[in-house]
């Protein structure tokens, strides 16, 4: 309202007063509406809540005033009080707001300008609110500022279009976005700036390409109310706080410094500790867990013993404690409450002291009472329900829950992530539901595709792979390798359930011919079967034994092998035995757990056929998460896994194999053999490596020993369940016969390489260099080899 006409309206109504009409009022006989276009004087009369015979005060006056403002039409309010005809007229005067008719933003480039208009509260078709547009304005420069342009400017333009509404537009000059050239920190005695910097997400700009110092506010903000904390927590000081932090931005160079005040505390040491409310597990059982008592030092704890005072680092005790709580879960104890609360205090001679508590509340064990699985239109409930650690009426187990829910998705039926388990409470009693949700997945694929190998040349392929066969987990393999050198068919059928029983069998026929190039092997004929069954050993889900029968039959057509052997149709029979624990996760590129595989076979002999020998290979494989990038630690949302693998793998033969020389072990190359990457096929044999396998020159069948070993490493880079990449070192060799095993002199390799779950097959790359090549006078020479397989992973 403009200060004339209030003046001028409570003089009037103080004037009643002295006329004695009281308390300041007037009789308002009608009322005018003047300078109203789009509202009507009915809406406006109504909206201001006066009405004609009505006994005006100032406070009515003034709630009037205010409901028109709040209508949002009006910029400008007047009330005029006049006498007609001896009666009291009240005008009430309004100046409309303008309608917006559009409004927008110009200059967005270094941000999205859907996060820049995000930030705009403007209707448009609406009257236009001058406030709202400069909290719009002030809005947008924060967002600037939240992503470090403090050197951006939003200018606020208004003009008026020809049909009378107005137009906006917020004008942004972006600027650079600033730079932290240095931070600096003041009250840091303990530890130097580096040390603190160093510690912190944002930090100055560098010489690497991924030190910008850009400033971002919400990554401070988390290094001021997370980072450091935590750091100066994990030291003893508790009571650090950071006082203040200021960004002093150069307006000509962008450069900024960080400046950061603050105050460490003092340093606390471990005091006492106790347990209480615990039953189910004794307290000496729980201080094991305890992570301040009998410590080990130096490196990787080889520096010995140490006891006494600790210094309090309040991150390992959070870990500890929650690791309490995970063993609580692990029992069924799911509700049990574990707090690690700590008391400060000062000792006698003046030292800081926390003293330590674990605080209980087991509540009652959590029983399962159903185990549900829904979203499985395709697989049967069985096959999924075999792979479960948990039955109705079992204690629930967290880890348990964990191990089940990656053997499902190790299974390859279903969606990857999967969706997390959830645990339900099932009744007032505690007892607790727990889903598995999966989301089918095509499984069965036709692939086709080229090989390449040193043995057999190039070729292709074409395959059949039905992993789960009717939806009841069984499995169908058909491949046929096919080309110049090869003509391979083989067919395989498994059940991992027979009957429904927990033995497990498999059936599989193949037929090949054989036309090696690279050895004088001629052309080799083959067809045979191999039946075999599988027992848990001794009721464990991760070890089986299994047993196997296979009958081969064979023929040469080469002249080099006639003379050696006699072979029109040569047989091979054999018994076999294998053991097999497999705990490996994440399947097919493994991101934890092991395998351990080993087969012992008589062939011969006793059973019939050409040949009398005993065989036997070992493969234990081994893989450690190191870290992930992105993600969370929950199930289903790992991110980009890193992961450390190493392989080992050795077999040797016993007797005389006759004309089975294939039998024996080959090494080199990936397509046929024993594979060492950064070499060519059958290039590594007992008498050291032949560089005639390249192809200058015909091999025998004296590449082939009686033993052999392969050492692999690798760091993976596990990108999703279908894409792996890897760098790796391989060391291997092959002996005549096992009395001549020495693990000391190996060949070795080293490269890197990327595997690929496509819709024609696997594919794998490698690129291998192999360091004890040597050329046909023994000279070194090392060298680079591609590897490249489809329908294959290493």
């Amino acid at each position: 309202m403009r200060p004339v006409v209030v003046a001028v309206l409570l003089a009037l109504l103080a004037g009643t007063v002295a006329h004695g009409q009281g308390r300041g009022c007037v009789v308002i006989d009608s009322i005018d509406v003047q300078g109203a276009v789009r509202l009507t004087p009915a809406t406006v009369i109504s909206r201001s809540g006066l009405t004609a015979s009505q006994e005006v005060c100032p406070r009515e006056l003034q709630t009037a005033i205010e409901n028109l403002y709040a209508t949002g039409q009006v910029s400008d309010v007047s009330i005029y009080q006049t006498q007609v005809n001896a009666g009291q007229l009240l005008i009430i005067e309004v100046e409309e707001r303008p309608m917006l008719g559009r409004w927008a933003v110009s200059g967005v480039g270094e941000l999205s300008e859907r996060q820049v208009r995000g930030r705009v509260r403007l209707l448009e078709g609406r009257p236009y609110d001058p406030a709202a547009a400069a909290r719009s304005r002030a809005s947008i420069d924060s967002l600037y500022r939240e992503q470090g342009f403090y050197l951006s400017t939003v200018t606020l333009h208004e003009s008026v279009e020809d049909d009378g509404t107005l137009s906006v537009t917020f004008d942004i000059e972006e600027g650079r976005r600033v730079s932290i050239s240095q931070v600096v920190v003041e009250g840091n005695e303990r530890f130097e700036d580096g040390n603190v910097v160093g510690r912190m997400d944002t930090g100055p700009e560098g010489f690497w390409w991924w030190k910008k110092g850009e400033y971002d506010e919400e990554k401070l903000d988390r290094d001021i109310r997370e980072g450091l904390p935590e750091f100066y927590g994990s030291e003893g000081l508790i009571d650090f706080q950071v006082l203040s932090d200021t960004l002093i931005v150069d307006d000509e160079s962008g450069k900024a410094t960080l400046l950061m005040q603050v105050n460490e505390g003092e340093e606390y040491e471990v005091g006492s500790f106790e347990i209480i409310g615990n039953r189910h597990f004794t307290a000496e059982q729980l201080e094991t867990l305890y992570p301040f008592g009998i410590r080990q030092t130096g490196f990787l704890g080889l520096g010995g013993l140490e006891t006494g005072p600790a210094v309090f680092d309040e991150l390992e005790w959070q870990e500890a404690t929650q690791l309490v709580s995970q063993t609580y879960a692990n029992e069924g104890y799911i509700y049990a409450q574990v707090d690690g609360p700590f008391t400060k205090r000062v000792r006698e001679d003046g030292k800081s002291i926390v003293d330590l508590r674990w605080q209980i509340v087991e509540g009652s064990p959590a029983i399962v009472n159903k185990v549900i699985i829904r979203g499985n239109s395709v697989t049967h409930e069985d096959v999924i329900r075999r792979v479960i650690h948990m039955i109705p009426g079992d204690v629930f187990r967290q880890e348990a829950l964990i191990r089940s829910y990656q053997n499902i998705s190790n299974l390859g039926f279903f969606e990857q992530p999967m969706p997390v388990p959830q645990v339900e409470p099932a009744n007032q009693r505690g007892d607790v539901d727990v889903v598995f949700t999966v989301d089918e997945r095509h499984t069965g694929n036709v692939n086709f595709g080229a090989s390449v190998g040193q043995g057999v040349g190039v070729g292709g392929f074409i395959g059949l792979d039905e992993p789960n066969l009717f939806g009841r987990g069984k499995r169908v393999q058909f491949q046929w390798q096919f080309g110049r050198n090869i003509n391979d068919l083989n067919i395989t059928y498994s059940d991992p359930a027979l009957r429904g029983s927990m033995m497990s069998g498999s059936l599989t026929l193949h037929n090949s011919r054989l036309r090696y190039t690279v050895a004088d092997l001629g052309r080799i004929r083959s067809r045979g079967a191999r039946i075999q069954f599988g027992f848990p050993l001794l009721g464990s889900r991760f070890t089986r034994l299994l047993l196997s029968y296979a009958l081969e039959q064979s023929q040469y057509d080469s002249p080099t092998l006639r003379s050696r052997y006699v072979c029109e149709n040569c047989t091979l029979s054999s018994v076999s035995m294998s053991i097999v624990r497999d705990t490996r996760i994440g399947l097919p590129f493994a991101t934890g757990g092991s395998l351990y595989q080993s087969m012992f076979s008589v062939n011969g002999g006793p059973l019939g056929g050409s040949g009398n020998f005993r065989r036997s290979t070992l493969e234990g494989r081994w893989y450690a998460p190191l870290g992930q990038l992105g993600g969370s630690q929950e199930l289903g949302a790992a991110g980009i896994e890193f992961v450390f693998g190493m392989t080992a793998k050795a077999g040797f033969v016993w007797g005389d194999v006759g004309p089975h020389f294939r039998q024996l072990f080959s090494m080199g190359g990936i397509q046929f053999g024993i594979p060492l990457r950064g070499y060519e096929e059958f290039s590594v044999t007992p008498n050291g490596f032949d560089p005639t396998s390249s192809g200058f020159r015909a091999n025998t069948v004296d590449a082939f020993g009686g033993a052999y070993q392969v050492l692999s490493a690798e760091l993976g880079m596990r990108i999703s369940q279908a894409l792996y990449f890897h760098t790796f070192f391989d060391a291997g060799n092959v002996w005549s016969k096992p009395s001549e095993y020495n693990p000391g002199k190996v060949f070795r390799g080293a490269g890197i390489g990327v595997s690929l779950l496509s819709p024609m097959g696997p594919i794998g790359l490698d690129w291998a260099y192999g360091f004890d090549k040597v050329d046909l006078l023994g000279n070194p020479d090392p060298g680079w080899k591609f590897h490249f397989k489809l329908g294959n992973i290493f």
